[in-house]
Formats: structure tokens, sequence, C-alpha cells
């Protein structure tokens, strides 16, 4: 009986040039036996990017590691989904650290499994590793090192609504009823200096909660831009290439042209002298 979860889980350890073959004849076994759903299902793997299937050894060589990233992950969604301001700078510096070291490792264990990742292939696997720490689902697939492709680039935490209740924006103290204070000969101006030192002491508090969300969401955008145009770069790079191989085969195709027109001459020729030799 062929599993196609277990499958799965092999292709997707193998290095993207084994992938088709390997993937082909599972599916061609599952359909031998008789397991067309199965079949289908293995057909249908997509073939993984060079930065995908780093992101996916490095998922499987170090477990504890991946699942100190879902954890970082974890904490990010929920600072976001509090709007804590504190944890939000502390897990973005953090996040930043251990993706960088991440991305490392990844080109190190590429490098042992003979795949040499370029600068741009490893900041690839950085966005993927910046996509899961947004995306839950796609966490748990890359955890178990079966991605199949590079989640889109995740901008922030766009997908985190902030939990009921919580708003960048102070709320007034309730006041509780008390006694009135009996009159004293000095102005009452310290109570209502304190209550305005709370107040802009809550103020600055919101104003670090913003930023820490502003910065993190721009560090995240710099980086899903600078991935983007290192895909452009290459396509374009691919496209160029494309071209001029184009040009090598017009000219080959104009040359071949007019072989087979001085061929059509000569033959032409060769059978009007072939008739006139049959007459004499």
């Amino acid at each position: 009986m062929v599993d196609a979860d277990a499958v799965a889980a092999e292709l997707y350890g193998l290095r993207p040039e084994e992938f088709t073959a390997a993937r082909d004849a599972h599916a061609a076994a599952a359909r031998k036996a008789g397991q067309r759903a199965e079949a289908k299902r293995i057909a249908a793997l997509h073939k993984p990017t060079l930065a995908v299937w780093a992101a996916n050894r490095l998922a499987r060589a170090d477990a504890d590691q991946a699942q100190h990233l879902l954890e970082l992950g974890r904490g990010l969604r929920e600072a976001h989904r509090t709007l804590s301001g504190e944890d939000l700078r502390k897990l973005s510096h953090q996040q930043h650290v251990v993706i960088a070291a991440m991305a490392g490792e990844a080109r190190r264990l590429a490098g042992e499994a003979g795949q040499d990742l370029s600068a741009g292939v490893q900041r690839e696997v950085e966005q993927i590793l910046r996509s899961v720490l947004a995306d839950p689902e796609a966490a748990s697939t890359w955890a178990r090192g079966v991605l199949d492709k590079a989640p889109p680039p995740a901008v922030g935490f766009a997908e985190v609504a902030p939990a009921p209740g919580m708003a960048l924006r102070p709320q007034q103290p309730e006041r509780r009823m008390e006694p009135e204070p009996e009159p004293e000969p000095e102005p009452e101006s310290e109570p209502d200096d304190t209550q305005e030192a709370e107040r802009t002491s809550r103020e600055a508090e919101l104003a670090e909660e913003a930023l820490a969300l502003a910065e993190t969401e721009r560090e995240e955008a710099r980086a899903g831009l600078g991935a983007l145009d290192e895909q452009i770069a290459g396509l374009e790079e691919r496209l160029g290439r494309a071209r001029e191989e184009r040009e090598r085969l017009a000219a080959v195709a104009e040359a071949a042209e007019r072989s087979h027109e001085d061929a059509v001459r000569e033959a032409k020729r060769a059978r009007t002298a072939a008739r006139r030799g049959r007459r004499r």
C-alpha cells in the first residue's frame, strides 16, 4: 500500500533535481496498486524551489530549532493581538536575530548536501521564515519539512486582529467615589498634576507601542521587497538568456531555410535531368 503522506515526507527530503523522477515513480506505483486517489495526490505534489528545499531541510535537521521559531511566531502574533509594545520590541529584535542565524544554517546544511545557496536564495529562505512566523498553517507544514512552495511574503501581521477592547488610544481611568477631602489652605493642584503625569506616561507608552509595530512592519516590508527584487533580477537574467538563445536559433532556422531552398532547387534540377536522360 502506498501512503501519500509518507511519500510526501520522503520526496521533500530529496534534492530538487531528484524530486520529479521519484514523484513520478511513486505515482506509478500507486496506480499499479490500484490506488488512484493516492496516485493523484502524489502526482500533484509540487517540485520545491531551491529556497523551499533549503527551508525544509532546516526544519528536518533540528526539530528543537524549528519549534523555537514556531514559539517565537506565536509570541509575535499574541503581542500584535494584545498590542503589547514591550513584547513587540523584544520579540521583533529576537525575530531578526533568529531568522538571520537560521538562514545561515540553512545555507550551511545545503552546502553539506552538495547545493550551494546564493545570497539571493538565502534571502528567499529568510522571507520564507518570516512568512512562517505570521502564518500558523504554513508554520505547521514547514515544521514537518513538507513545504511545497514559498508562502506569500508576510508584511506585518495583518491577519492578526487586536483582541476586543485593545486599541492604541488611552482610556481615561475610572474615578472612584470617595469622600471629599477636608478643605486645605493651599490649592489642590497635586492630584491634577498626578493625573496629567499618568496620562502623558500612558500616551508615551502607546506611542512606543505604535513605533514598535511600525518598525516591525517596515523591516518586514523591506525584506519582502528585497526578495521580490532578487526574483525580478533573476527573471530578467533568464529573459535575457532566452532572447539570446532565440536570436541564435532564428539565425540557425534562417540558414536551414536557405539550405532547404537550395536543396529543393537542386532536387528539381536533378529530376529534370533524369527525365531528359530517360527520353534519349
